[in-house]
């Protein structure tokens, strides 16, 4: 599982660069490929910086790559990979249907035309919890008049992303406490993402998609679009057109992948957002973590010791 925004953290890659030789030149092909300082970013760069959409997502996308090719050099496996919004570019680089270089030149440009439209569409996101996924849908449609407010992200199943208008937002995030909700947050993201309004970005970023080669995967990947498999390399094209403006299906990824079945649930890049979510929608998941050192570790202890790529001495 490869983790999208949210789950940057000021020096999330450190630990990454600090030890592994193939992490620090897989940052360096990254580097030349963006002309983004992302080793410095990543190790040193602060909350704010990080949290600027056009930074977030290369940045979040070159670290998940630099952990997944870390196992993958250590003979790691999987039977399937999916990714949360922005983690599906790395999930299809595992999958075999984008290059490196693809996949973080279409992050980039999805950024800065994310960020762009921030500026253009103002509006907000807010997490509902504790609430039924039904029951938020209703109150985004109560909430309709105010504005355009759709839900973002079916994260897990009492946990619901709203986003659009900022006042359509509010209301509706009223309406869901209402109902029985146990609390609406709101988020600070550079955008209202995964609703209609980033449809001004839709038509500059399919021209960019058209541009770059899908293969069909080598690897079973789940869409974050439907939550069903991915069956070629111009359909995975056409979803990532559509995840602009459409809902993440994450609760469905999840029992797709529980209908596999898989035995595990390894969370590839910074952060545990999703093996938390994984968690509390599967109540027999067994998850695993890489984002910091000891959890690395652990991981690389069930994998062959022979191939794995030791760290350098401190």
């Amino acid at each position: 599982m490869f983790p999208g925004q949210g789950s940057q953290r000021p020096g999330m890659a450190g630990h990454l660069l600090d030890a592994y030789p193939s992490a620090r030149a897989l940052f360096a092909r990254a580097e030349e490929i963006l002309d983004l300082p992302l080793a410095q970013l990543c190790v040193t760069g602060g909350a704010a910086e990080l949290a600027r959409t056009e930074i977030t997502q290369p940045a979040i996308a070159t670290t998940s790559l630099a952990v997944w090719e870390l196992l993958r050099a250590a003979g790691y496996q999987p039977a399937a990979t999916a990714g949360h919004s922005l983690g599906e570019y790395p999930a299809l680089v595992a999958a075999g249907v984008l290059t490196l270089e693809s996949a973080l030149q279409l992050v980039r440009l999805r950024g800065q035309l994310m960020g762009e439209a921030a500026g253009e569409v103002p509006g907000a996101m807010a997490a509902v919890l504790g609430l039924p996924a039904h029951q938020v849908q209703a109150a985004c449609t109560d909430a309709g008049a105010a504005g355009l407010v759709q839900v973002a992200n079916y994260n897990e199943p009492l946990q619901t992303v709203i986003s659009g208008h900022a006042a359509a937002v509010e209301i509706a995030g009223k309406a869901a406490l209402d109902a029985g909700a146990e609390k609406v947050v709101t988020l600070d993201v550079g955008a209202p993402f995964h609703c209609e309004l980033m449809s001004v970005v839709e038509e500059e970023f399919t021209a960019a998609l058209a541009a770059h080669p899908f293969a069909d995967p080598v690897l079973p990947v789940i869409s974050s679009v439907t939550g069903t498999w991915i069956t070629s390399g111009e359909e995975a094209r056409d979803l990532l057109r559509r995840q602009l403006t459409g809902p993440v299906r994450w609760v469905e990824v999840l029992t797709t992948a529980a209908a596999y079945p898989v035995g595990a649930y390894t969370e590839i890049g910074p952060g545990r957002v999703l093996s938390g979510l994984a968690r509390r929608t599967l109540a027999e998941a067994r998850t695993r973590s890489t984002g910091d050192p000891r959890r690395l570790t652990a991981l690389h202890g069930e994998l062959a010791p022979d191939t794995w790529q030791q760290p350098l001495a401190s």
